[in-house]
């Protein structure tokens, strides 16, 4: 499903317009990116939490020279579904 079938989707069961569920969609991504760019976590009941995990640095080895090579730390996105849908993806 993408972005378009998804507000389709979502507006006929709203009964909303396209264009009022494509502006409350944004909304909703808009404030989820704001509260992870803080640092903290979005959890949705019954879906999941969106949180921001930072990996630490490390040592990798490049396969084809041997060269070992530093990885420097990042900011990576961590999604944990809930277990209600974990139960229903069995």
């Amino acid at each position: 499903m993408n972005n378009k079938e998804f507000l389709e989707s979502l507006s006929a069961k709203w009964g909303r317009s396209q264009e009022d569920t494509a502006a409350l969609a944004s909304r909703i991504v808009s404030i989820m990116s704001e509260e992870l760019q803080e640092g903290n976590a979005v959890c949705i009941q019954d879906f999941g939490t969106f949180e921001v995990k930072k990996k630490m640095e490390r040592v990798c080895v490049i396969p084809s020279t041997g060269q070992r090579v530093l990885v420097p730390p990042k900011l990576v996105l961590v999604f944990k579904p809930a277990a209600a849908l974990k139960e229903q993806m069995k």
